[in-house]
């Protein structure tokens, strides 16, 4: 059986391992949406995972869902990146940025600007805002005109991402933010060529994909889903169909791999295991459930047929996750008070276990 701690060819990179730091957003990028040396520290203490997925990374103003996020959309925020991407490699590792364009999962209050979606239906529950939570604004359904510039300023980001010295990007298409709002059939109520049909929700994730394919490379180009999902109030017809067709074009477009979230039933994730003849990434709990990770959870994806398993919550209180679940020392818990406060403290102060010692 694959082992977790096997190395894996992934696009143009040797993983030393399948362990992956899953995209968790943690708000502390500085004004401006800039990266922050204390970034640098965070995802350098954990480079021993085989590949760091960073926390979401907006690619315009308006794609920017809460505030304190870092964003990929000026020469300013390109810089910094630089400090964080030569830290990580540094200390060996390597690291893809996550790029997550909001829609309608956002506010006036943080942006200056209405939110934009496929269709005007707001987001169900309160979004983090500057003030504090406030109620998803209705946004402003785009034109057919203008989404082709939504999708591209994915490619945009992305030869910004690799510019700063990433080694590839992920592009966000689930939980809810503007991809999967395309693939929703609740979110999306359009009745041009993005909306309706399999093939016409697909098209806006197959056009950003595309984007960022011609920008960077397909090995330097990844994709998250979560299908079946309902993060912030989206549903989806025909998850299987809907899934199968997309995961067809992203064949096409050989992309470097897919990275699941178990959102669906079992069943469902081991057809789309099939549908996906390549790397695929599973990341094996809810993001908002009770429960961490842990080494059954990988062994049991792994023989199931992911070729790697995503870890978030246990990469925060655990900068040394590889080698304890190599080891089998406890993975500590983490303190979910400090997630979104801002600040070192449950950022960069836990400590790595003393092994030997």
């Amino acid at each position: 059986m694959t082992s977790l701690f096997q190395s894996y060819e992934l696009g143009d990179l040797t993983l030393p391992n399948r362990v992956v730091m899953a995209p968790m957003t943690r708000v502390r990028a500085a004004a401006g949406g800039l990266a922050t040396p204390s970034m640098a520290t965070y995802y350098a203490q954990r480079a021993t995972a085989g590949l760091i997925v960073t926390e979401g990374v907006q690619p315009s103003l308006i794609g920017q869902s809460n505030p304190g996020t870092p964003g990929l959309h000026t020469e300013e925020q390109q810089a910094s990146w630089q400090p964080v991407t030569d830290a990580v490699h540094t200390n060996g590792g390597r690291v893809f940025a996550q790029l997550m364009h909001g829609g309608r999962v956002s506010h006036p209050d943080t942006t200056g600007t209405q939110p934009v979606g496929p269709s005007a239906v707001p987001a169900v529950g309160d979004v983090f805002t500057p003030t504090g939570p406030q109620p998803a604004p209705v946004p402003r359904a785009l034109e057919t005109s203008e989404v082709p510039e939504h999708a591209r300023s994915y490619g945009d980001a992305a030869r910004r991402a690799v510019a700063a010295g990433f080694d590839g990007v992920e592009l966000h298409g689930a939980n809810g933010y503007l991809i999967s709002q395309f693939l929703s059939s609740n979110a999306n109520l359009r009745t041009d060529r993005y909306g309706g049909s399999v093939a016409h929700r697909i098209s806006f994730a197959v056009e950003a994909v595309s984007a960022t394919v011609e920008a960077v490379g397909a090995a330097r180009t990844g994709i998250r889903l979560s299908p079946a999902g309902t993060f912030w109030g989206v549903r989806e017809s025909e998850v299987t169909e809907l899934y199968t067709a997309l995961l067809g074009e992203l064949a096409r477009l050989e992309v470097a791999y897919v990275h699941i979230e178990a959102t669906a039933d079992e069943e469902v994730l081991v057809a789309l295991r099939r549908a996906w003849p390549g790397a695929l990434i599973m990341n094996p709990v809810l993001p908002m459930g009770p429960k961490q990770t842990g080494r059954s959870d990988a062994d049991h994806w792994l023989g199931l047929g992911a070729d790697l398993i995503s870890f978030g919550r246990a990469f925060i209180a655990n900068p040394d996750l590889v080698e304890r679940l190599r080891t089998g020392v406890p993975i500590a818990p983490v303190d979910e008070a400090t997630y979104y406060q801002g600040g070192d403290a449950g950022y960069l102060t836990y400590p790595a276990h003393q092994y030997g010692a």
